[in-house]
């Protein structure tokens, strides 16, 4: 299988950079972004420069050491992190990751262990501290890495010879560290030998499954279709369908799962079908604060998205427009969700807390 480009990465050392793909030139354009500031690191994550649940984690976590590299000021210090965090915050308010990753950078002012440790060194206290943030930083990156490498072994052995795929959305290397989360399961699969074919919903608006998840597997030499969303009922009514598989943007403590607007839609048909939908989402998407999904924040974005394409208006002036850009997925229509752990399956509370307590490299 072909590697693709990274999406993501630190450049240099301190003082450095980050530089991603531009996701919203793709697939005529593959351009990379190098962002020095922590608006341009706002920008490309609310502008889905960068996306995906754990690619947007990556990046708020860098965007974090970016934005306080040069801060050297002991005595603001702290001040500074919480506004750079809070800052950052406010970039996307439902893929669970990105508060998840801040939380990890903010933690690292409380571990005066790790401070300690390298006070025999000539830099300040600020500075030892920033390069913790790094090294943070960098950790969820890697942690990221081999979470999708574990989650392609997890759901691969799903995936039979013949089998007829479909996705939604993109969760793939565009959406994480490397290897992706429901892509992953199909990139193992395909390393394995096995051959299957792949459905790509559009996934409107924004067309993420028609600019990069087509774009990203054909590069990878995976088998692909790409479809219309509205053409999956009757893909699957053909019989061509054997297997759903898509990613996860946040997680509630009972399984229901959002995702980009348009999964629950999917997974009402593969139910009324018989197709088992799966989930494939790294622990780190899982938000156990949140009962259920009817408390899972859904982002509001700009009508535009929907009205206009191309360059060009594709609806009446001044008409009413509402865009979510997820919906969320009840646990009772999803066959099981792939984590770095293991299947859960049946989906429900109780599984989804032995799945998570599971010994994992990852902090938590």
């Amino acid at each position: 299988m072909k590697p693709l480009p990274r999406t993501i990465e630190w450049i240099g050392d301190l003082p450095g950079h980050v530089r991603l793909i531009d996701q919203t030139l793709l697939p005529t354009q593959l351009e990379y972004r190098d962002c020095r500031t922590i608006e341009e690191i706002w920008e490309a994550i609310r502008n889905l420069r960068v996306r995906g649940a754990p690619a947007i984690g990556i990046a708020a976590a860098m965007g974090v050491v970016v934005g306080m590299q040069s801060h050297a000021d002991p005595a603001t210090y702290a001040m500074r992190l919480k506004e750079v965090a809070d800052y950052l915050r406010t970039s996307r308010p439902t893929a669970v990751n990105l508060f998840w990753a801040i939380e990890r950078m903010e933690k690292v002012l409380s571990e005066p262990e790790a401070l300690a440790k390298d006070a025999s060194t000539s830099l300040t206290l600020q500075a030892r501290t920033t390069r913790l943030l790094l090294q943070e930083a960098l950790a969820i990156e890697n942690e990221d890495r081999r979470m999708c490498r574990a989650i392609g072994a997890v759901g691969a052995a799903l995936v039979k010879p013949g089998h007829g795929i479909l996705t939604h959305c993109n969760a793939g290397g565009l959406a994480t560290a490397e290897y992706g989360t429901a892509l992953a399961v199909l990139y193992t699969a395909a390393e394995q030998g096995k051959q299957f074919h792949v459905f790509a919903d559009e996934t409107r608006p924004l067309l993420q499954g028609s600019r990069l998840t087509a774009w990203e597997l054909q590069q990878t030499g995976i088998d692909v279709t790409l479809i219309c969303d509205s053409m999956a009922a009757q893909v699957m009514r053909e019989g061509r369908v054997q297997l759903v598989i898509v990613g996860a943007d946040r997680i509630a403590a009972n399984g229901d799962t959002a995702n980009k607007i348009g999964t629950y839609g999917v997974a009402v048909l593969a139910k009324a079908h018989g197709i088992p939908f799966y989930v494939a989402a790294p622990s780190s998407t899982f938000d156990l604060s949140i009962k259920t999904g009817r408390d899972i924040p859904i982002e509001q974005r700009d009508p535009r998205e929907i009205t206009h394409a191309f360059g060009k208006s594709t609806a009446p002036d001044g008409i009413r427009v509402y865009n979510p850009a997820f919906d969320v997925t009840p646990a009772e229509i999803i066959t099981g969700v792939i984590t770095e752990h293991g299947l859960i399956q049946p989906v429900h509370e109780q599984a989804i807390r032995s799945n998570l307590a599971k010994k994992s490299g990852a902090k938590k």
